[in-house]
């Protein structure tokens, strides 16, 4: 069974070369002595630490899983260890700031990180996969007590964080949150009431969990806008166990390396963070980064995924593949799986998706931090602009390809991938779980197209859209043909608002088709970014081919669908 690889050569060039993500960075006051040679040492170390320390439990992660034992969660065999390492390494505080006993490192480094740690154990990395947005919810919104006395444990992985908003009868529908939160004489809470599908809600790795807890105060109004967020450690400032409890684990379909629990808080103690009834605001800082993280375990997966069909296709042989003889065959009596043309299209198809996918996602952790740091505020509104638009495309399409991808490269196994010998069908049933949590992918097309394109009629995206059109040279080809589809996307999101705003069901029917064309016209934009700075390059060339021709041609129907359920609302409204 092929274990992940990581290749910080792939993610050095499309860093430096393409992006010119260095120098970018290095503008930013925060990264002025952040050089191309440390990055590319911690991107080295990075991904040797991945390959030689969280790859290996992984297995064991899947096949033994966590265990619930009288209210205690017993992490996979390899998993304390592996995350001790971790710890230990100072990779959780990658990005954190140095007062807070972080590294100060760009927040693109700290993506790639979570990108390989994804691909090479699923289940052990969603232990910390919360860490930096807890970190930052703490770091805006607590009170300085609760700083001092949390935020450097978070921002170094040795307390765990968990995100608890799901509640059983609610769902994605959190207006309908039930857990309470009563005021105490000393400026604590008391927090009641159950929440399921709470990732790392007890388990082993850590002597502390850190709750961030969605609730309502006695008086709050009805709603998501009557919503407080509390702190609720598992153990209290003088060590004692609070009353916070595991009743038990999910059974899952994948994903087994990972605690998910169903969690009671019997009058628990907590502390607010925020103000009361702005507990979503407080926590938005913490979603917006874990969609980022999310979209970046499908491109881990998808990577992850193709290794293994990869490595198989050039060692399996079977039958003999069409055309002239390769030169592979040699006295063989049949040839090897990568020289067929269908699981050509299936391997250089996936990796077309990763690789583009990953400029676009560097490229917003790197916006990440000029929204924060750049001292032009014209720079700082544009790369906000980009991380609100772009964030929820990349989270809803790149784990969708992580799913529907990983199940193509099982298929490169043939009746083997269907057996767990290989490790692709984990990798499948591990995938399938992000394309919900962190909400669901339709919902990242609602929040997409409803609440950030139409609010402002287009202009944002249309603004979004020339910026990256203007990075491209019409003189060639493929960047015109780039050009073109940005154009048309701009023409469709005008179309769009103009036939919602006579039907407002609209969107809500179209979102999922219009987040997959403007991640196909991101995608147009990356390859003819990478095909200007790798022309001759045997490794982009094949991936380049397989995007022109099996993945661009869903953008003329995605388009279509669109444009032709505008149509209909169109022709409902015009005069008989």
């Amino acid at each position: 069974m092929t274990t992940y690889s990581p290749r910080p050569d792939d993610v050095r060039f499309l860093l430096n070369t393409v992006l010119g993500a260095p120098a970018r960075l290095g503008a930013l006051a925060p990264f002025a002595e952040v050089d191309d040679a440390l990055q590319a040492q911690v991107l080295d170390e990075a991904g040797k630490f991945v390959a030689e320390v969280i790859a290996p439990p992984n297995r064991d992660g899947d096949e033994i899983g966590c265990r619930f034992v009288n209210g205690e969660v017993l992490a996979p065999p390899g998993f304390r260890d592996a995350y001790r390492a971790f710890v230990d390494g100072g990779w959780p505080a990658l990005s954190a700031a140095p007062e807070d006993g972080g590294q100060g490192l760009p927040a693109v480094l700290e993506a790639v990180l979570y990108e390989w740690l994804s691909a090479a154990n699923h289940g052990l990395t969603m232990a910390p996969g919360l860490l930096h947005g807890a970190y930052e919810c703490l770091r805006h919104h607590g009170s300085d007590e609760l700083k001092q006395r949390y935020l450097s444990k978070i921002a170094t992985g040795e307390w765990l964080a968990t995100m608890c908003l799901t509640e059983a009868h609610a769902g994605s529908d959190l207006g309908q949150v039930r857990t309470r939160a009563t005021a105490q004489a000393d400026g604590s809470f008391r927090v009641a009431g159950g929440k399921v599908f709470i990732s790392g809600g007890e388990h082993d790795l850590t002597d502390n969990i850190v709750h961030l807890v969605l609730c309502r105060l006695p008086d709050a109004p009805a709603g998501p806008k009557g919503l407080s967020l509390v702190l609720v450690p598992k153990r209290l400032p003088d060590g004692a166990r609070n009353a916070v409890h595991c009743e038990r684990i999910e059974e899952k379909m994948g994903l087994h390396g990972s605690s998910t629990c169903v969690m009671r808080f019997d009058d628990a103690t907590g502390w607010l963070i925020g103000e009361p009834n702005r507990g979503l605001a407080a926590m938005f800082v913490m979603m917006n980064a874990a969609r980022l993280h999310v979209a970046l375990q499908g491109l881990g997966l998808l990577d992850a995924a193709w290794q293994k069909a990869d490595a198989y296709a050039h060692e399996r042989r079977q039958m003999r593949a069409p055309g002239p003889a390769p030169a592979s065959r040699g006295s063989e009596a049949a040839d090897l799986v990568a020289e067929h043309p269908a699981i050509r299209r299936i391997l250089d198809t996936q990796r077309a998706w990763i690789d583009g996918a990953r400029l676009i996602a560097y490229r917003t952790a790197v916006q990440l931090d000029v929204a924060r740091h750049d001292a032009d505020p014209k720079a700082r509104e544009r790369a906000q602009r980009w991380c609100a638009l772009v964030t929820p495309v990349l989270k809803a399409a790149c784990t969708q390809q992580a799913f529907h991808g990983a199940s193509e490269c099982l298929q490169v196994f043939g009746g083997h991938g269907y057996v767990r010998e290989w490790g692709i069908e984990q990798v499948v049933r591990d995938a399938r779980v992000t394309m919900i949590y962190e909400g669901t992918n339709e919902i990242q097309a609602i929040d997409l197209l409803v609440r950030k394109v139409l609010a402002d009629g287009g202009a944002g995206m249309s603004a979004l859209l020339v910026e990256v059109r203007d990075e491209l040279e019409a003189s060639r080809d493929i960047d015109a043909d780039a050009q073109r589809r940005l154009a048309q996307l701009r023409y469709l999101t005008t179309t769009l608002a103009m036939a919602a705003a006579a039907e407002p069901a609209l969107p809500y029917e179209v979102a999922d088709d219009y987040l997959r064309v403007v991640m196909i016209a991101l995608l147009a934009w990356a390859w003819a970014r990478i095909g200007r700075e790798a022309p001759q390059d045997a490794r982009w060339a094949a991936p380049e081919a397989a995007f022109r021709r099996w993945v661009l041609p869903e953008f003329e129907m995605r388009l279509g669908i669109v444009k032709r359920a505008c149509e209909a609302v169109t022709a409902q409204r015009a005069p008989a």
